[in-house]
Protein backbone atom coordinates (compact mmCIF):
# COMPACT_ATOMS: atom_id res chain seq x y z
CA UNK A 1 0.00 0.00 0.00
CA UNK A 2 0.97 3.14 -1.13
CA UNK A 3 2.18 6.41 1.86
CA UNK A 4 -0.75 7.97 0.83
CA UNK A 5 -3.29 5.01 0.93
CA UNK A 6 -1.72 4.59 4.64
CA UNK A 7 -2.34 8.20 5.45
CA UNK A 8 -5.89 8.21 3.97
CA UNK A 9 -6.68 5.12 6.16
CA UNK A 10 -5.11 6.61 9.02
CA UNK A 11 -7.44 9.61 9.05
CA UNK A 12 -10.62 7.20 8.61
CA UNK A 13 -9.29 4.98 11.35
CA UNK A 14 -9.12 8.37 13.92
CA UNK A 15 -12.73 9.73 12.99
CA UNK A 16 -14.07 6.13 13.94
CA UNK A 17 -12.21 6.65 17.01
CA UNK A 18 -12.77 10.11 17.83
CA UNK A 19 -10.76 11.92 19.96
CA UNK A 20 -11.32 9.93 23.54
CA UNK A 21 -10.25 12.31 26.45
CA UNK A 22 -10.17 11.62 29.69
CA UNK A 23 -12.91 14.25 30.20
CA UNK A 24 -15.46 13.81 27.77
CA UNK A 25 -16.68 10.22 29.05
CA UNK A 26 -19.10 9.59 31.93
CA UNK A 27 -19.76 6.41 33.53
CA UNK A 28 -23.28 5.74 32.15
CA UNK A 29 -22.13 7.15 28.91
CA UNK A 30 -19.59 4.60 28.26
CA UNK A 31 -22.06 1.68 29.72
CA UNK A 32 -24.77 3.10 27.39
CA UNK A 33 -22.42 2.34 24.46
CA UNK A 34 -20.78 -1.21 25.78
CA UNK A 35 -24.43 -2.31 26.51
CA UNK A 36 -25.78 -1.46 23.07
CA UNK A 37 -22.82 -3.26 21.33
CA UNK A 38 -23.50 -6.11 24.04
CA UNK A 39 -27.00 -6.07 22.89
CA UNK A 40 -25.88 -6.21 18.73
CA UNK A 41 -23.42 -9.02 19.73
CA UNK A 42 -26.16 -10.69 21.28
CA UNK A 43 -28.80 -10.54 19.35
CA UNK A 44 -26.71 -11.72 16.42
CA UNK A 45 -26.21 -14.79 18.23
CA UNK A 46 -29.63 -15.39 19.28
CA UNK A 47 -30.36 -15.43 15.56
CA UNK A 48 -28.94 -18.74 15.19
CA UNK A 49 -30.94 -21.01 17.72
CA UNK A 50 -34.07 -18.71 16.18
CA UNK A 51 -33.76 -20.16 12.56
CA UNK A 52 -33.65 -23.83 13.71
CA UNK A 53 -36.78 -24.80 12.92
CA UNK A 54 -35.66 -23.49 9.49
CA UNK A 55 -32.78 -25.46 9.14
CA UNK A 56 -34.07 -28.58 10.36
CA UNK A 57 -36.52 -28.37 7.95
CA UNK A 58 -34.44 -27.44 4.93
CA UNK A 59 -31.29 -29.75 5.71
CA UNK A 60 -33.47 -32.61 7.16
CA UNK A 61 -31.74 -32.22 10.58
CA UNK A 62 -32.21 -34.35 13.67
CA UNK A 63 -32.69 -33.12 17.14
CA UNK A 64 -29.13 -34.43 17.75
CA UNK A 65 -27.53 -32.06 14.98
CA UNK A 66 -29.68 -29.39 16.20
CA UNK A 67 -27.96 -29.68 19.60
CA UNK A 68 -24.73 -30.41 17.98
CA UNK A 69 -25.05 -27.00 16.28
CA UNK A 70 -25.55 -25.05 19.46
CA UNK A 71 -23.01 -27.28 21.49
CA UNK A 72 -20.28 -25.99 18.84
CA UNK A 73 -21.42 -22.43 19.41
CA UNK A 74 -21.21 -22.29 22.87
CA UNK A 75 -17.98 -24.94 23.31
CA UNK A 76 -16.51 -22.58 20.79
CA UNK A 77 -16.77 -19.63 22.85
CA UNK A 78 -16.35 -21.15 26.12
CA UNK A 79 -13.47 -22.91 25.63
CA UNK A 80 -11.42 -19.95 24.00
CA UNK A 81 -12.94 -17.15 26.55
CA UNK A 82 -11.10 -17.64 29.10
CA UNK A 83 -7.50 -17.36 27.56
CA UNK A 84 -9.13 -14.26 26.30
CA UNK A 85 -9.59 -13.34 29.86
CA UNK A 86 -6.24 -14.34 31.05
CA UNK A 87 -4.62 -12.39 28.06
CA UNK A 88 -6.52 -9.47 28.52
CA UNK A 89 -5.98 -9.14 32.43
CA UNK A 90 -1.99 -8.80 31.39
CA UNK A 91 -1.96 -7.05 28.00
CA UNK A 92 -5.32 -5.33 27.11
CA UNK A 93 -6.18 -4.70 23.52
CA UNK A 94 -8.96 -1.73 23.52
CA UNK A 95 -9.48 -2.84 19.67
CA UNK A 96 -9.89 -7.00 20.15
CA UNK A 97 -13.55 -6.26 20.49
CA UNK A 98 -13.98 -4.77 16.71
CA UNK A 99 -12.07 -7.36 16.19
CA UNK A 100 -13.98 -10.11 17.59
CA UNK A 101 -17.53 -8.75 15.72
CA UNK A 102 -15.45 -9.18 12.41
CA UNK A 103 -15.59 -13.03 13.59
CA UNK A 104 -19.28 -12.71 13.93
CA UNK A 105 -19.78 -10.94 10.72
CA UNK A 106 -18.08 -13.57 8.58
CA UNK A 107 -20.10 -16.28 10.31
CA UNK A 108 -23.15 -14.73 9.25
CA UNK A 109 -22.61 -14.41 5.79
CA UNK A 110 -21.34 -18.08 5.93
CA UNK A 111 -24.44 -19.42 7.86
CA UNK A 112 -26.88 -17.34 5.57
CA UNK A 113 -25.16 -18.91 2.54
CA UNK A 114 -24.72 -22.23 3.87
CA UNK A 115 -24.75 -25.34 1.54
CA UNK A 116 -24.45 -28.28 3.89
CA UNK A 117 -24.70 -29.28 7.73
CA UNK A 118 -20.82 -28.82 7.60
CA UNK A 119 -21.12 -25.36 6.43
CA UNK A 120 -23.38 -24.26 9.18
CA UNK A 121 -20.36 -25.93 11.67
CA UNK A 122 -18.24 -23.51 10.35
CA UNK A 123 -20.50 -20.45 10.61
CA UNK A 124 -21.37 -21.30 14.00
CA UNK A 125 -17.70 -21.38 14.60
CA UNK A 126 -16.62 -17.91 13.77
CA UNK A 127 -19.79 -16.37 15.53
CA UNK A 128 -18.47 -18.48 18.50
CA UNK A 129 -15.02 -17.00 18.05
CA UNK A 130 -16.51 -13.42 17.97
CA UNK A 131 -18.40 -14.04 21.42
CA UNK A 132 -15.52 -14.95 22.57
CA UNK A 133 -13.14 -12.10 22.04
CA UNK A 134 -15.70 -10.07 23.13
CA UNK A 135 -17.08 -10.73 26.17
CA UNK A 136 -14.42 -10.86 29.04
CA UNK A 137 -12.71 -7.55 27.18
CA UNK A 138 -16.29 -5.82 27.46
CA UNK A 139 -16.73 -7.04 30.75
CA UNK A 140 -13.38 -5.34 31.67
CA UNK A 141 -14.63 -2.00 29.91
CA UNK A 142 -18.01 -2.23 32.06
CA UNK A 143 -15.49 -2.55 34.57
CA UNK A 144 -13.36 0.51 33.94
CA UNK A 145 -15.94 2.94 33.49
CA UNK A 146 -17.13 3.76 37.32
CA UNK A 147 -14.35 7.19 36.70
CA UNK A 148 -16.61 10.20 36.89
CA UNK A 149 -15.41 13.33 35.20
CA UNK A 150 -15.70 17.13 36.25
CA UNK A 151 -13.55 19.82 34.30
CA UNK A 152 -10.14 19.19 33.56
CA UNK A 153 -10.37 16.19 36.16
CA UNK A 154 -10.44 12.50 36.41
CA UNK A 155 -11.24 11.00 39.96
CA UNK A 156 -12.26 7.32 40.53
CA UNK A 157 -14.80 7.20 43.86
CA UNK A 158 -12.25 3.93 44.59
CA UNK A 159 -8.81 3.65 43.65
CA UNK A 160 -9.12 1.11 41.92
CA UNK A 161 -9.26 0.09 37.79
CA UNK A 162 -11.28 -2.87 38.42
CA UNK A 163 -13.87 -1.48 40.99
CA UNK A 164 -17.45 -1.81 39.10
CA UNK A 165 -19.09 1.03 37.48
CA UNK A 166 -21.45 3.89 38.57
CA UNK A 167 -19.73 5.02 42.17
CA UNK A 168 -19.24 1.52 43.93
CA UNK A 169 -23.31 0.30 42.32
CA UNK A 170 -21.12 -2.79 40.83
CA UNK A 171 -24.21 -4.68 40.51
CA UNK A 172 -25.75 -2.05 38.35
CA UNK A 173 -23.48 -1.71 36.41
CA UNK A 174 -22.87 -5.34 35.77
CA UNK A 175 -26.33 -5.45 35.01
CA UNK A 176 -26.79 -2.47 32.70
CA UNK A 177 -24.00 -4.50 30.82
CA UNK A 178 -26.12 -7.55 31.10
CA UNK A 179 -29.42 -6.15 30.28
CA UNK A 180 -27.72 -5.40 26.67
CA UNK A 181 -26.79 -8.83 26.29
CA UNK A 182 -30.13 -10.14 27.28
CA UNK A 183 -31.94 -7.44 25.45
CA UNK A 184 -30.23 -8.47 22.13
CA UNK A 185 -31.38 -12.06 22.85
CA UNK A 186 -34.73 -11.53 23.10
CA UNK A 187 -34.84 -9.48 19.88
CA UNK A 188 -32.88 -12.30 17.89
CA UNK A 189 -36.04 -14.41 17.90
CA UNK A 190 -38.61 -11.45 17.12
CA UNK A 191 -36.35 -10.25 14.18
CA UNK A 192 -35.99 -14.01 13.10
CA UNK A 193 -39.65 -14.06 13.05
CA UNK A 194 -40.23 -10.89 11.19
CA UNK A 195 -37.19 -11.26 8.45
CA UNK A 196 -35.93 -14.74 8.23
CA UNK A 197 -38.76 -16.67 8.29
CA UNK A 198 -40.74 -14.96 5.54
CA UNK A 199 -37.64 -14.62 3.22
CA UNK A 200 -35.51 -17.54 3.88
CA UNK A 201 -31.90 -18.27 4.89
CA UNK A 202 -30.68 -16.26 2.76
CA UNK A 203 -31.80 -13.27 4.65
CA UNK A 204 -30.02 -14.10 7.65
CA UNK A 205 -27.42 -11.94 5.17
CA UNK A 206 -28.89 -8.81 6.52
CA UNK A 207 -27.84 -9.20 10.14
CA UNK A 208 -24.54 -8.76 8.51
CA UNK A 209 -25.33 -4.91 8.47
CA UNK A 210 -25.70 -4.72 11.92
CA UNK A 211 -22.76 -6.71 12.54
CA UNK A 212 -20.73 -3.81 10.76
CA UNK A 213 -22.76 -1.07 13.40
CA UNK A 214 -21.23 -3.14 15.99
CA UNK A 215 -17.63 -2.96 14.70
CA UNK A 216 -18.15 1.17 14.88
CA UNK A 217 -19.44 1.67 18.35
CA UNK A 218 -16.45 -0.81 19.18
CA UNK A 219 -13.98 1.29 17.38
CA UNK A 220 -15.80 4.25 19.07
CA UNK A 221 -15.24 2.02 22.66
CA UNK A 222 -11.42 1.26 21.90
CA UNK A 223 -10.53 4.69 21.89
CA UNK A 224 -12.27 5.71 24.84
CA UNK A 225 -10.62 2.20 26.89
CA UNK A 226 -6.68 3.18 24.93
CA UNK A 227 -7.31 6.29 26.83
CA UNK A 228 -8.32 4.68 29.88
CA UNK A 229 -5.60 2.67 30.20
CA UNK A 230 -2.81 5.61 29.31
CA UNK A 231 -4.59 7.30 32.00
CA UNK A 232 -4.16 4.58 34.69
CA UNK A 233 -0.53 3.97 33.47
CA UNK A 234 0.74 7.32 33.36
CA UNK A 235 -0.69 7.78 37.25
CA UNK A 236 0.41 4.37 38.71
CA UNK A 237 -3.23 3.45 39.84
CA UNK A 238 -2.80 0.72 42.13
CA UNK A 239 -4.17 -2.92 41.59
CA UNK A 240 -7.14 -3.90 43.02
CA UNK A 241 -6.83 -6.03 46.50
CA UNK A 242 -9.35 -8.58 47.82
CA UNK A 243 -11.02 -7.24 51.35
CA UNK A 244 -13.06 -9.63 51.70
CA UNK A 245 -10.94 -11.87 54.58
CA UNK A 246 -11.36 -14.85 53.57
CA UNK A 247 -8.61 -17.93 53.77
CA UNK A 248 -8.00 -18.94 50.34
CA UNK A 249 -9.72 -22.49 50.52
CA UNK A 250 -13.19 -20.61 51.79
CA UNK A 251 -12.79 -18.66 48.55
CA UNK A 252 -12.06 -21.77 46.60
CA UNK A 253 -14.72 -23.47 48.01
CA UNK A 254 -16.82 -20.94 47.28
CA UNK A 255 -15.88 -20.99 43.56
CA UNK A 256 -16.71 -24.59 43.46
CA UNK A 257 -20.69 -23.32 44.63
CA UNK A 258 -20.49 -20.76 42.23
CA UNK A 259 -19.88 -22.98 39.29
CA UNK A 260 -22.58 -25.57 40.86
CA UNK A 261 -25.15 -22.38 40.72
CA UNK A 262 -23.97 -21.67 37.05
CA UNK A 263 -24.80 -25.28 36.34
CA UNK A 264 -27.65 -24.93 37.91
CA UNK A 265 -29.38 -22.05 35.97
CA UNK A 266 -27.92 -22.35 32.59
CA UNK A 267 -28.50 -26.00 32.32
CA UNK A 268 -32.35 -25.15 32.73
CA UNK A 269 -31.89 -21.71 30.49
CA UNK A 270 -30.49 -23.52 27.81
CA UNK A 271 -33.93 -26.05 27.74
CA UNK A 272 -36.06 -23.22 27.40
CA UNK A 273 -34.23 -20.68 24.82
CA UNK A 274 -33.29 -24.05 22.36
CA UNK A 275 -36.34 -25.73 22.74
CA UNK A 276 -39.21 -23.88 24.16
CA UNK A 277 -40.45 -23.00 20.55
CA UNK A 278 -40.33 -26.90 19.73
CA UNK A 279 -42.22 -27.46 23.11
CA UNK A 280 -45.02 -25.35 22.45
CA UNK A 281 -44.72 -26.42 18.50
CA UNK A 282 -45.20 -30.16 19.90
CA UNK A 283 -47.88 -29.86 23.00
CA UNK A 284 -50.32 -26.98 21.90
CA UNK A 285 -49.67 -27.06 18.32
CA UNK A 286 -49.16 -23.40 17.90
CA UNK A 287 -47.46 -22.03 14.44
CA UNK A 288 -43.66 -21.48 14.53
CA UNK A 289 -44.30 -17.62 14.33
CA UNK A 290 -46.22 -18.25 16.98
CA UNK A 291 -43.79 -19.60 19.27
CA UNK A 292 -41.21 -17.24 18.39
CA UNK A 293 -43.15 -14.48 19.82
CA UNK A 294 -43.63 -16.57 23.26
CA UNK A 295 -40.01 -17.35 23.02
CA UNK A 296 -39.24 -13.71 22.66
CA UNK A 297 -41.92 -12.38 25.92
CA UNK A 298 -39.32 -14.93 27.66
CA UNK A 299 -36.16 -13.22 26.88
CA UNK A 300 -37.46 -10.08 27.44
CA UNK A 301 -38.63 -11.17 30.78
CA UNK A 302 -35.40 -11.99 31.11
CA UNK A 303 -34.02 -8.90 30.30
CA UNK A 304 -36.23 -7.05 32.54
CA UNK A 305 -35.24 -9.39 35.43
CA UNK A 306 -31.35 -9.01 34.82
CA UNK A 307 -31.59 -5.04 35.59
CA UNK A 308 -33.67 -5.35 38.56
CA UNK A 309 -31.27 -8.03 40.44
CA UNK A 310 -28.19 -5.48 39.89
CA UNK A 311 -30.15 -2.65 42.02
CA UNK A 312 -31.49 -5.20 44.34
CA UNK A 313 -27.84 -6.85 44.83
CA UNK A 314 -26.73 -3.95 45.20
CA UNK A 315 -28.99 -3.07 48.19
CA UNK A 316 -29.85 -6.00 49.95
CA UNK A 317 -26.74 -8.14 49.16
CA UNK A 318 -25.56 -10.22 46.14
CA UNK A 319 -26.09 -13.77 48.14
CA UNK A 320 -29.55 -12.83 48.19
CA UNK A 321 -30.57 -12.18 44.85
CA UNK A 322 -28.50 -15.46 43.95
CA UNK A 323 -30.54 -17.05 46.21
CA UNK A 324 -33.58 -16.14 45.43
CA UNK A 325 -32.97 -15.91 41.95
CA UNK A 326 -32.26 -19.86 41.18
CA UNK A 327 -33.82 -21.70 43.89
CA UNK A 328 -36.97 -18.42 44.14
CA UNK A 329 -37.73 -19.67 40.42
CA UNK A 330 -38.22 -23.11 41.23
CA UNK A 331 -41.60 -23.18 42.12
CA UNK A 332 -42.66 -21.80 38.62
CA UNK A 333 -40.29 -24.04 36.97
CA UNK A 334 -41.96 -27.13 38.44
CA UNK A 335 -45.44 -26.05 37.77
CA UNK A 336 -44.97 -25.11 33.74
CA UNK A 337 -45.12 -28.98 32.38
CA UNK A 338 -48.34 -28.90 33.62
CA UNK A 339 -50.10 -25.81 32.73
CA UNK A 340 -52.35 -24.73 29.87
CA UNK A 341 -51.12 -22.61 26.97
CA UNK A 342 -52.11 -19.59 28.70
CA UNK A 343 -50.29 -20.59 31.68
CA UNK A 344 -47.56 -21.72 30.61
CA UNK A 345 -46.75 -18.03 29.08
CA UNK A 346 -47.41 -16.75 32.33
CA UNK A 347 -45.00 -18.82 34.12
CA UNK A 348 -42.18 -19.07 31.53
CA UNK A 349 -42.67 -15.17 31.86
CA UNK A 350 -42.22 -15.14 35.83
CA UNK A 351 -39.36 -17.79 35.76
CA UNK A 352 -37.81 -15.31 32.95
CA UNK A 353 -37.59 -12.50 35.20
CA UNK A 354 -36.83 -14.14 38.54
CA UNK A 355 -34.18 -16.81 37.79
CA UNK A 356 -31.96 -14.04 35.12
CA UNK A 357 -31.13 -11.79 38.12
CA UNK A 358 -28.63 -14.44 39.11
CA UNK A 359 -25.60 -14.17 36.40
CA UNK A 360 -24.77 -10.39 37.25
CA UNK A 361 -24.83 -11.40 40.94
CA UNK A 362 -23.00 -14.05 40.81
CA UNK A 363 -19.73 -12.82 38.48
CA UNK A 364 -19.84 -9.52 40.69
CA UNK A 365 -19.66 -11.91 44.02
CA UNK A 366 -16.79 -14.07 42.69
CA UNK A 367 -14.87 -10.50 40.94
CA UNK A 368 -15.41 -9.29 44.55
CA UNK A 369 -13.56 -12.76 45.80
CA UNK A 370 -10.82 -12.33 43.22
CA UNK A 371 -10.71 -8.14 42.27
CA UNK A 372 -7.43 -8.52 40.20
CA UNK A 373 -8.67 -10.84 38.07
CA UNK A 374 -11.10 -9.63 36.42
CA UNK A 375 -10.13 -10.42 33.07
CA UNK A 376 -10.20 -14.34 33.96
CA UNK A 377 -13.17 -14.68 36.36
CA UNK A 378 -15.74 -12.98 33.59
CA UNK A 379 -13.70 -15.09 30.95
CA UNK A 380 -14.26 -18.17 33.01
CA UNK A 381 -17.94 -17.62 34.06
CA UNK A 382 -19.10 -16.13 30.75
CA UNK A 383 -16.89 -19.49 29.57
CA UNK A 384 -18.85 -21.87 31.65
CA UNK A 385 -22.47 -20.04 30.82
CA UNK A 386 -22.05 -20.50 27.35
CA UNK A 387 -20.12 -23.89 27.65
CA UNK A 388 -22.68 -25.54 29.95
CA UNK A 389 -25.42 -24.08 28.02
CA UNK A 390 -23.65 -25.86 24.66
CA UNK A 391 -23.78 -29.36 27.09
CA UNK A 392 -27.39 -29.07 28.05
CA UNK A 393 -28.45 -28.30 24.55
CA UNK A 394 -26.88 -31.56 23.36
CA UNK A 395 -27.96 -33.45 25.64
CA UNK A 396 -31.66 -32.32 25.45
CA UNK A 397 -31.50 -32.68 21.87
CA UNK A 398 -30.22 -36.46 22.42
CA UNK A 399 -33.16 -37.18 24.82
CA UNK A 400 -35.65 -35.42 22.88
CA UNK A 401 -35.02 -37.78 20.40
CA UNK A 402 -34.96 -40.58 22.63
CA UNK A 403 -38.53 -39.68 24.33
CA UNK A 404 -39.97 -36.58 23.31
CA UNK A 405 -39.60 -32.40 24.12
CA UNK A 406 -42.35 -32.65 26.36
CA UNK A 407 -40.27 -35.73 28.41
CA UNK A 408 -37.30 -33.00 28.81
CA UNK A 409 -39.14 -30.39 30.17
CA UNK A 410 -40.37 -32.59 32.40
CA UNK A 411 -36.94 -33.41 33.84
CA UNK A 412 -35.15 -30.15 33.56
CA UNK A 413 -38.05 -28.69 35.99
CA UNK A 414 -35.97 -29.71 38.98
CA UNK A 415 -32.69 -28.29 37.99
CA UNK A 416 -32.84 -24.61 39.80
CA UNK A 417 -33.55 -26.42 43.32
CA UNK A 418 -29.79 -26.66 43.31
CA UNK A 419 -30.03 -22.80 43.96
CA UNK A 420 -30.14 -23.81 47.26
CA UNK A 421 -26.40 -24.23 47.61
CA UNK A 422 -26.78 -20.20 47.55
CA UNK A 423 -27.50 -20.77 51.25
CA UNK A 424 -23.64 -21.49 52.04
CA UNK A 425 -22.19 -18.85 50.54
CA UNK A 426 -20.37 -16.11 53.00
CA UNK A 427 -21.14 -12.86 52.92
CA UNK A 428 -18.78 -10.12 51.23
CA UNK A 429 -18.53 -6.63 52.71
CA UNK A 430 -22.32 -6.96 54.27
CA UNK A 431 -23.35 -7.94 51.05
Amino acid sequence: MSHTGLHIGGRLAGKLKGKHTITEQTAYGVLAIIACSHLLNDMLQSVVPAVYPILKESYGLSFVQIGIITFLLQLTSSIIQPFVGLYADRRPRPYSLAWGMCFTLVGLVQLAWAASFASILVAVCCIGIGSAVFHPEASRVAQMGHYRHQGKQTYAEASRVAQMASGGKKGLAQSIFQVGGNGGSSLGPLLAALVVLPYGQHSIGLFALVAIVACLLLVHIGGWYSARLAYCTAHHTPPAQATHGLSPHMVRCCMGMLVVLIFSKYFYTACITNYFTFYLIEKFHVSVQTSQLCLFAYLAAFAIGTLVGGMLGDRYGRKYVILGSIFGSAPFALLLPYANLLWTMVLVVLVGLVISSAFSAILVYATDLMPDKVGVIAGVFFGLMFGLGGVASALFGWLADCTSITHVFHLSCYLPLLGVVAVFLPNIKGR
